[in-house]
């Protein structure tokens, strides 16, 4: 496949019948309240009429496909839950567009959102997404999770090494250093709830794998691109903005930690070159605490080590005059144990998972095509 510009249309005068652009595939299980946002705030898009709308119900029970039809989209209704992975390749089967857009039920993009992706598709170009901004009502979890989105691209310097040290050494630098990346660049993959590609590159890469129902099957897809296009760019541009609406809590936060570290173990056990995704703090820690019990001194190493381990935490609340953001270090380190419990189990879970040959993509042929409701 070659990587073109899809702005073939760019030169017509708006309000001129034209060929969709863009097909943007939000997948669904019950999320009623949410599509229905997420649709009012499409209807608003810039290019509104290059755009082309489909909604994967996936198995809901509380009239989302009703709904999404009252908006005058594409529907496509999987009868039970088959998984996210699984309703992607619904939404791309029954897109007509070149580039094929994901947003999740509880988002919300901006005006200009689909303009800015669109814009972005230029020569080798196979992939755009943007951040997920949270928006969530004031608490302290939401100040923490707007202080560290978890909802980051992974940076494009993954992509030198899967060795373990140099693993090591991105990790050690993300904890200390305060500055992160800005601006339009290249990134290793992209957060599920704002990305888009070439349709036909998804297609040409092997679909997403519907063995992950839930958790790092778009990391798994922008592994299977750099595989199948190694010259070609997956471009994070700052300006396609999506707003992420949900009810924050320590429970659900922690939750969502171990869902990452059981995605983590299924791309593990699928991709041979990589390396275990365990955070080594949490084991710091926790030794800390068991050998507190010959040497009690060492409970009180074990309590201040996290603000000296995530001295990012430490440096906000010394900057911001925030005493509650020493807090922060004792959160991470709670997530990240939580992601090294999903991971462990992980590994357990998809112990027979076989993994991805050494020169061929995944294949997706034998996935049935769900039936296509179209309203007039």
């Amino acid at each position: 496949m070659r990587c073109e510009s899809p702005q073939a249309n760019a030169g017509m005068a708006w309000g001129e019948a034209s060929p969709a652009e863009l097909a943007v595939i939000i997948c669904s299980l019950n999320g009623r309240d949410g599509v229905h946002r997420c649709l009012h705030a499409l209807s608003e898009q810039t290019i509104r009429g290059r755009l082309e709308i489909i909604v994967v119900d996936d198995g809901s029970t509380d009239g989302t496909g009703e709904m999404a039809r009252a908006h005058d989209v594409k529907v496509v209704r999987h009868p039970v839950n088959r998984g996210l992975a699984a309703a992607r390749n619904s939404g791309v089967r029954a897109a007509s567009a070149p580039i094929v857009a994901f947003l999740d039920d509880d988002c919300e993009p901006e005006p200009d959102w689909a303009e800015e992706l669109i814009a972005r598709y230029g020569d080798g170009v196979v992939g755009v997404g943007g951040p997920v901004l949270p928006e969530v009502p004031h608490s302290f979890i939401s100040g923490y999770i707007k202080r560290h989105n978890p909802l980051e691209p992974l940076e494009f310097n993954l992509a030198k090494s899967d060795k373990i040290g140099y693993r090591f050494y991105l990790y050690l630098k993300r904890q200390w250093k305060a500055d992160e990346p800005h601006g339009v660049r290249d990134v290793f993959s992209f957060v599920g709830a704002n990305m888009s590609f070439r349709r036909q590159a998804v297609i040409e890469a092997g679909w997403f794998d519907e063995r992950f129902r839930f958790g790092s099957e778009e990391g798994d897809l922008c592994r299977s691109l750099a595989r199948v296009f190694p010259s070609c760019h997956l471009v994070f541009t700052p300006a396609a903005r999506v707003v992420h609406h949900f009810e924050p809590s320590l429970r659900d936060t922690l939750r969502r930690s171990r869902s990452y570290g059981l995605g983590g173990a299924r791309l593990y056990r699928k991709w041979p070159s990589m390396r275990p995704t365990l955070f080594p703090y949490p084991v710091l820690v926790l030794a800390l605490l068991l050998s507190s019990v010959s040497f009690p001194l060492l409970a009180v190493a074990a309590v201040a080590a996290p603000q000296f381990l995530y001295l990012r935490c430490l440096r906000t609340a010394w900057l911001e005059r925030r005493t509650g953001c020493l807090l922060d270090a004792y959160i991470q380190l709670a997530q990240e144990a939580c992601e090294n419990v999903g991971f462990l189990r992980g590994l357990w879970i998809f112990r027979h998972l076989a993994p991805l040959p050494a020169s061929e993509p995944a294949e997706a042929s034998s996935i049935p095509v769900p039936e296509l409701e179209k309203m007039l």
